[in-house]
Order: C-alpha cells, then sequence, then structure tokens
C-alpha cells in the first residue's frame, strides 16, 4: 500500500500560504485560501485538502487563476447579490460570499449570493459551517452541466454530462456540534476517487462505470473514460440539476453546449425566527435524541451528519494529518519550484 505521513497542521497551513504567497497571492487571500485547504484535510476530506495544491499553482502560471482578484459585487439588493470572483482564488470568494449572505440576512432575515467565474472552491461544507458558527443555516450548491460533456452521466443516460454538483447545509446546534451535512449529488467525488488511486484502495460497488458502460471498482477505469453514477437514481438526478439551476442565476448559460452553472448561497438569520440560542439548544437535543438510538447490526452507533467531521479534526489536531506521500511530493515539487524550503 502507498506511504503517507503524519504532518502536523499548523506546519502545513503556513507551508501552504507560503506558497500561495510565492505565486503572486496577497497575504490574507493566501492565509484564508491555506486555512480552507488544511480544515478540509484536517476533517478527513484530503480529496479536498492541499492535495489541490499543485493544480492551483499551475492554473496561476496558466493565467487561468488571478492571484490577487478581489470579488466584486455586480448587482444587488438588500437581500441578494451577484458576486463576480474575477477569475481569483475560489476558496476566498466562497468565504467572502458567504460572509456577504451573513450580512444581508441578519439585515433582511434571508441572504442568498450568487458567485460567477470563480475558480474550485473546494469543499463546501466550509462555508456552510461558516454560516452555523455565524448563527445562520447555511446552504451551499455548485453545480454545471452541459449536453454531452462532463464526469457524470444523468439517469438513464449513457454519457456524461454533469459534474459532482454538491450540496452543502449547515445548521447551528449547542456546544458547536453543529449540523453539516455536504455530499456530491455523485456517489464518489472525482478527486475522492483520485485518493482511493493513491490508496491502492477499490473503490465501493456501484459509484462508477467505465468507459465501455460497464460497472467497475477500479480508479483507473475513471480515469480511463468512465463515468461517475449519481447517488439514488432519479432522486440524485434531481438534486444534480437542481444544482445546476440555482447555479445558473449567475447568467451563465451557453446555448451552443447548452452549459449551465455556477455557485449559490443561502443564509437564513435564525434570530428572525426565534432567540439562536434556543434554536441551537433544541437542535442539539433533538440531534442527541438522534445518536441515543441503539445501533443496528453491523454498526457501533447512530451518527448525525457533522460527527464524523469533528472527531477527524478532533483527533487529528493532536495525532497531525495523514496524507499520501504522493501530496506531499507535489507540494514538494513546488515549494523547489517557488524556491521555498518544505519543513513539515
Amino acid at each position: 500500500m502507498p506511504k503517507s505521513h503524519r504532518i502536523q497542521p499548523d506546519k502545513l497551513r503556513i507551508f501552504t500560504s507560503r506558497l500561495c504567497e510565492a505565486a503572486g497571492t496577497p497575504e490574507d487571500i493566501a492565509e484564508a485560501t491555506a486555512e480552507i485547504l488544511v480544515n478540509a484535510d484536517l476533517k478527513g476530506h484530503t480529496s479536498h485538502g492541499v492535495l489541490h495544491l499543485p493544480g492551483y499553482l499551475q492554473s496561476i502560471e496558466e493565467k487561468t487563476l488571478i492571484p490577487d482578484a478581489i470579488p466584486e459585487i455586480q448587482k444587488q439588493t438588500p437581500s441578494t447579490a451577484l458576486v463576480d470572483a474575477r477569475s481569483g482564488w475560489g476558496h476566498y470568494a466562497g468565504q467572502w460570499s458567504m460572509n456577504l449572505a451573513m450580512e444581508k440576512a441578519r439585515a433582511t432575515g434571508m441572504g442568498a449570493v450568487s458567485l460567477r467565474r470563480s475558480n474550485h472552491i473546494g469543499r463546501l461544507g466550509e462555508y456552510a459551517e461558516q454560516a452555523a458558527a455565524g448563527g445562520c443555516i447555511g446552504i451551499v450548491t455548485y453545480g454545471g452541466g452541459r449536453h454531452g460533456g462532463g464526469g457524470a452521466a444523468p439517469y438513464g443516460g449513457a454519457d456524461g454530462s454533469l459534474g459532482t454538483n454538491p450540496i452543502a447545509l449547515g445548521i447551528p446546534a449547542a456546544d458547536g456540534k453543529h449540523f453539516i451535512s455536504d455530499f456530491a449529488t455523485t456517489m464518489f467525488a472525482n478527486s475522492k476517487i483520485q485518493v482511493y488511486k493513491m490508496r491502492g484502495i477499490q473503490l465501493p460497488p456501484g459509484c462508477i462505470i467505465d468507459k465501455h458502460g460497464q460497472p467497475s471498482v477500479d480508479p483507473d477505469d475513471y480515469f480511463d473514460g468512465g463515468r461517475l453514477l449519481v447517488f439514488g437514481g432519479y432522486k440524485g438526478y434531481a438534486f444534480s440539476l437542481l444544482t445546476c439551476l440555482l447555479g445558473g442565476l449567475t447568467g451563465a448559460f451557453d446555448p451552443e453546449s447548452q452549459y449551465m452553472g455556477g455557485t449559490f448561497f443561502q443564509a437564513i438569520d435564525i434570530s428572525a425566527f426565534q432567540p439562536l440560542e434556543t434554536y441551537q439548544q433544541n437542535v442539539g437535543a433533538f440531534l442527541d435524541g438522534m445518536r441515543s438510538i441503539p445501533p443496528t447490526q453491523g454498526f457501533s452507533e447512530v451518527m448525525v451528519a457533522g460527527d464524523p467531521e469533528r472527531r477527524a479534526y478532533e483527533e487529528q489536531s493532536i495525532k497531525g494529518i495523514d496524507l499520501p506521500e504522493k501530496v506531499l511530493n507535489g507540494l514538494r515539487e513546488w515549494g523547489e519550484k517557488l524556491n521555498l524550503e518544505m519543513v513539515l
């Protein structure tokens, strides 16, 4: 099995930030981006963490990611905004957009932001957590699809036309045990398949088909022209389409390819309905009630969305983040390229 190493999160965060700065990113944007990337790794989502950094740095070289771009409001009302990320860091633009949605929610009860021209924004759960920590319900979607172009096949279709098209929800609960649900509308995100490939692990059945349309558990088959499958059959397919339609609020539609997509953020201010503390206590009690249900055969306990990430964070904050050697090698190569010593 391929090697992995335990890396202290603070060191990884600092080195990640320094790499971003060395590539022309302002310090505040670099630090925000590094925090979001390392948070994904800390919470057990290697598929959305520093694994992607070499690709982002390559995008800066190719001038498809503008490292010093600041998001800009193009149109707004008291409760809504259309934001242009201006091809900058998606993570910074995502954090910025959710902050804006929360500001509008506190002023009007609900705030919604549509984000266009954004690069990859990473783990959507990060922004749902941001809303929950700020006393709001957070909803985040990213969707994209086009006729005959995409890594995922529509339900009943033989060709790819959709992305992984994730949805994230964050709801504040007492003691910081927030409800955080973050899922691709495909069975797996394509970057998670990349992690399985790095670790030399087969996929669970029902996640992909190979280029011949046959079921497969081999990650290599996906990267050799295979397709992702949506979860839940036609129900997951409907959710996938929903993310594209919400994304379409950006105005991103290409009649030729029939492409539609974008990122959507919504924040709902709890205090517009009832006292925040009361709601958090009620949510906490309700979720604890779910956790107290006796587990069925084959399970050791009942958990709710957000529990696995919280546990991973607590464990890896102490033991260090478990990263595949291939990920570290990618960071090392870029450190050498940008004349930075890798101290991890």
